[in-house]
């Protein structure tokens, strides 16, 4: 993707929730890379402060250890900012199962915290929203028209319907404030920088392979994703900050795979001598996901561009040099 369709707009000073996060730090590299002043802001529930520390070396870069269900801490934040990044939030399934009601804490009151400083600062305001809005979806491939099918009372519902609540609150400051906002909905991300231990079958099947144990693969492995190596998925949201649009949009690979072929894969790129281990499937694990592009494709020019061998395989050497050190 051309700089000039990610950095068309041009942002003097941003701020990022959940910015020592996985997709979130990823954010602040490339926001800092264009010469924005940079403010991330985390309470470090699931992001790690050394996602950030090349940058806290550089007085374009703040890091502010807050939680975004704090309106103090936002409003307190010193000076204006023209772009109001809010990725605060439990992202994996052992995460917002252990962390349920700080989810859906900042599913709602911190989407309306950072709401309200980009409406003060006259902000661009863009909320990370997800695949998992549209549950185990009746609908393949998901387009963003489709509502969803989710169970608002299963294990998974607090991560669900914060999301889907914090859409509503979004578009509802948009109509009642006319704050100028858009919806980024992110379909499953891998890359550098995932935790090993954090639920997602990516890193989980990587560190297993590294270690030469089992890759413990859910139910029969015949489920669906549709991957998207984490520079693609920092491509199309900052195009969809870069624009008009409000959204919602998807973000996501266009490539759809079985969880059992992305075990195999990674053990042939690793050259582990590990199996595969079944293990039981998870209570409404969805059983196919693929997102439909067409929006972004037509209205940012976006689309993934790395392939499955390069973005595993840049992924492995991370996680390789991170065991080694």
């Amino acid at each position: 993707m051309s700089d000039s369709l990610v950095s068309g707009r041009p942002w003097r000073r941003a701020l990022v929730t959940g910015g020592a996060g996985f997709v979130g730090s990823h954010l602040c590299d490339r926001l800092f890379g264009t010469g924005a002043e940079v403010v991330c802001l985390d309470n470090l529930a699931t992001g790690s402060r050394s996602n950030v520390a090349a940058l806290e070396r550089e007085p374009r870069f703040r890091f502010v250890r807050a939680d975004a269900t704090d309106a103090g801490a936002l409003r307190g934040l010193p000076g204006r900012f023209d772009l109001v990044l809010h990725f605060a939030c439990p992202a994996s399934p052992l995460d917002y199962l252990r962390l349920p009601l700080e989810t859906l804490d900042v599913g709602s009151t911190g989407t309306r915290n950072a709401l309200e400083r980009a409406h003060a600062d006259g902000a661009r305001f863009l909320l990370a929203s997800t695949s998992e809005v549209y549950g185990d979806p009746l609908e393949h491939p998901q387009r963003e028209t489709y509502w969803g099918n989710v169970n608002p009372v299963g294990p998974r519902s607090v991560y669900d319907e914060s999301k889907r609540f914090a859409e509503a609150l979004t578009t509802a400051h948009r109509q009642v404030h006319g704050t100028d906002t858009a919806v980024v909905r992110i379909f499953n991300t891998y890359g550098p920088r995932m935790r090993t231990g954090d639920g997602r079958a990516v890193p989980a099947f990587i560190a297993q392979a590294l270690d030469g144990v089992p890759l413990t693969v859910a139910g029969d492995g015949g489920q669906t994703r549709s991957l998207c190596f984490v520079d693609d998925t920092v491509d199309g949201v900052l195009a969809l900050a870069a624009s008009g649009e409000s959204g919602p949009m998807n973000i996501g690979g266009t490539e759809e795979i079985t969880v059992l072929e992305l075990a195999r894969r990674i053990i042939d790129l690793t050259g582990s001598g590990s199996r595969v281990r079944f293990v039981e499937r998870p209570v409404d694990d969805p059983g196919r996901r693929r997102p439909d592009t067409t929006l972004a494709r037509e209205r940012l020019g976006w689309r993934p561009r790395t392939d499955w061998n390069e973005g595993l395989q840049r992924t492995i050497g991370w996680f390789a040099h991170a065991v080694a050190a």
